[in-house]
């Protein structure tokens, strides 16, 4: 792609624009692999801005590896609760029992042994390996694969098995071997500031004498928009149980023995977290709900039976649209289930939950419409 003096001068402007006009985040100001693996984790499909108070607070209560992997798992999701995408949180902390157990709480400096541990992929182990310990090994994630195929005015889904490959390939033939660390990161900084996907800055951008793609005017179309996934649409009802002490019953996430047997995952869909008793149902929302609150026990004729519908819940997880009907079901008393915790309905923060949960706690919350038809809500405490 570029080579000898056109090389140099890439590399030149690209790290000098980075060392001048790079972000402050906070994981830019160490070396500590812990807090580098930390924030790469955290950054998967996720906004800089949303991650930055979670990185923050999750690094108090868990400052080292070691602190990771001793805490109780229901504690590391209360903490990354809000954050989406959880697998990601149990993923960190099986790594950090593996690094505890097999590399004596110090995090691996083999590539090999990186892509071991539980939630670690190529590009991962790559800006790991680069920033903490300069290693040279060149990140490819959708930012840098955008920068190349436009320097390389490549068209063409980016995604296919041969064109990822290739853009690897060139990822390693740029790399600054002498500052891998702030190579990848520049790389990484000049796709998601200047050549973002829509309207890219090329004016801005500081190596953009190098770029084809700007210079046959085709940056708002290379690289080509993958195709979506077709959207699938579930509907979902809720049980919100709620006493005269304003109390709520949730449920335990499924343990390991009830996950696969699962109906549509609908576990998955509430992040396998702790939730409001939950189905999938038909076109009769509350017929269903019913059935499944008296095949539960979670109701019987002495509890109560009027279903209150209060405000639908929308949620988007990937390529799914999911609504979710709450129905309020006020009782004297709620009923004892060996899988179920009562807490106030304006503050879960007791367990993890969902942003899903959170949701229909919120729709919960809302007071019935006035005369005016306004509807008035109170605040709902969810945070740790």
């Amino acid at each position: 792609m570029l080579h000898g003096s056109q090389l140099t001068g890439f590399r030149k402007q690209l790290l000098g624009w980075f060392a001048e006009f790079q972000r402050d985040l906070p994981w830019r100001r160490t070396r500590d692999p812990y807090r580098i693996w930390l924030s790469e984790i955290m950054l998967q499909q996720t906004r800089v801005a949303a991650v930055i108070p979670y990185y923050e607070r999750f690094l108090e209560r868990f400052p080292t590896v070691q602190a990771l992997a001793a805490a109780p798992e229901e504690e590391v999701l209360r903490h990354w609760a809000g954050l989406g995408y959880y697998s990601r949180a149990r993923n960190l902390q099986k790594a950090a029992q593996q690094i505890t157990a097999l590399h004596d709480s110090v995090f691996p400096e083999s590539l090999e042994k990186v892509l071991a541990l539980s939630g670690i992929g190529a590009y991962t182990a790559a800006a790991i390996l680069s920033i903490a310990y300069g290693k040279k090994f060149a990140v490819l994630d959708g930012n840098v694969a955008r920068v190349l195929a436009r320097i390389g005015a490549i068209r063409g889904d980016l995604r296919t098995g041969t064109r990822w490959r290739q853009l690897q390939r060139t990822a390693d033939e740029l790399l600054a071997p002498e500052a891998a660390g702030d190579w990848n990161q520049a790389m990484m900084e000049l796709g998601a500031t200047v050549c973002t996907p829509r309207s890219p800055q090329c004016l801005l951008c500081p190596v953009g004498e190098f770029c084809r793609t700007k210079k046959l005017g085709l940056s708002e179309v290379i690289p080509e928009m993958r195709r979506k996934r077709e959207t699938v649409e579930i509907t979902l009802a809720a049980l919100v149980l709620v006493d005269k002490a304003e109390r709520t019953l949730l449920l335990a996430p499924p343990t390991k023995e009830t996950k696969a047997a699962t109906a549509h995952d609908v576990a998955a869909l509430l992040s396998r977290m702790w939730h409001f008793p939950t189905l999938q149902v038909g076109r009769n929302a509350l017929k269903d709900l019913r059935g499944f609150a008296k095949k539960s026990g979670l109701l019987d004729g002495k509890l109560g039976t009027k279903f209150i519908a209060v405000m639908k819940v929308r949620h988007t997880v990937t390529y799914r649209q999911i609504t979710v009907l709450p129905f309020r079901v006020n009782v004297s008393k709620l009923p004892h289930v060996p899988d179920g915790k009562s807490m106030p309905l304006e503050d879960l923060s007791a367990v993890p939950v969902s942003n899903l949960t959170r949701k229909v706690a919120q729709a919960a919350l809302l007071e019935p419409r006035t005369k005016t038809g306004k509807t008035h809500s109170r605040a709902l405490r969810l945070h740790s």
